[in-house]
């Protein structure tokens, strides 16, 4: 999937939620004009009309990168249970990193993060999308 936003001139961000073992909704990053057309937002989104409700306890929200405050948020918002990610964010990264918002106690719901899974690869994903895009510039 991160390669499928990369084709498409967006940053190579891919999501994966599952419950139970099955893929409930995969996404990438969008191209659009809408500012929430997250990986993670979108794959929330599908899921939560897959299972036809907002809440998505015991679902594993499985992403390239460490998610930024809006889509951590998102994350407490849909009280996903845990977060798997690749690669850390130095500069959004509300999972750990910057921020830790989903295990922040004064929120109502905590999930549990699983942080660098894959992180090598997940990394290298990224930095060749950006090396190509400052040769284009």
């Amino acid at each position: 999937m991160p390669r499928i936003s990369a084709s498409k001139g967006e940053i190579p961000i891919g999501a994966v939620i599952v419950k139970n073992g099955r893929i409930l909704s995969a996404a990438h990053n969008e191209k659009s004009n809408d500012p929430t057309a997250h990986a993670e937002i979108v794959a929330v989104r599908r899921a939560c009309r897959v299972l036809g409700t907002w809440n998505l306890s015991g679902c594993t929200l499985y992403v390239t990168l460490e998610p930024c405050p809006m889509c951590a948020g998102a994350l407490v918002l849909s009280r996903i249970r845990r977060l798997v990610y690749g690669c850390g964010d130095p500069r959004a990264g509300a999972c750990g990193t910057l921020y830790s918002i989903p295990e922040d106690s004064r929120l109502n719901h905590r999930c549990a993060i699983a942080k660098g899974v894959l992180a090598k690869e997940c990394s290298e994903v990224l930095v060749t999308y950006f090396e190509a895009r400052r040769r284009r510039s």
